[in-house]
């Protein structure tokens, strides 16, 4: 019996074993069931061709070792639910990365990166306080009563998924004196 160790095969004397090819069978390059039925109500039309030398009856006809997919196959339920659960996770490993990050170069890539995906960076300075998305941490006097509420600065950013709040800001909100 042969076992493998930091990618190499050993078999029971220690030494390399003959690399294995698996056996696929014709059942592994099936189309499924759905797909072939979706193919057989297709109709195959021949492309044209066009160019200044040749008529297009002269060229062979294209040869494909699928027929043409019109559109993205249905993905698997469960393989679906995976991908959800792969994200979140990416995800949540980036915010942890974000936080721990010692260069402001690094903490702004990862922001840039988790926006292009859907997951944005909330920054409320000089917003309104609002208990339902952020979260005070503490707060600063000020003398202007318009200010009384108002976010005065970000203690820790905080991030939503596309409008749903992954971890809310913690602010530092203005307090006018004697209110």
């Amino acid at each position: 019996m042969a076992t493998w160790f930091k990618g190499r095969r050993k078999d029971n004397a220690g030494g390399d074993a003959e690399p294995t090819q698996p056996e696929y069978t014709q059942q592994d390059y099936a189309q499924p069931e759905y797909a072939q039925q979706e193919y057989a109500q297709q109709e195959y039309t021949q492309p044209e061709y066009v160019h200044s030398e040749y008529a297009a009856s002269e060229y062979p006809p294209p040869v494909y070792a699928d027929p043409p997919q019109p559109g993205v196959a249905p993905i698997d339920p469960a393989e679906h639910e995976q991908l959800i659960a792969d994200r979140k996770a990416m995800v949540s490993l980036c915010l942890y990365a974000h936080d721990r990050a010692r260069s402001s170069g690094v903490a702004e890539r990862l922001e840039e990166g988790l926006a292009a995906v859907g997951v944005r960076a909330l920054r409320p300075d000089g917003e309104r306080f609002d208990p339902v998305v952020h979260e005070a941490g503490g707060t600063a006097d000020t003398a202007d009563p318009a200010l009384d509420g108002v976010v005065a600065e970000t203690e820790v950013v905080g991030f939503s998924d596309r409008g749903v709040v992954l971890r809310p800001p913690i602010v530092t909100v203005y307090k006018a004196h004697g209110a």
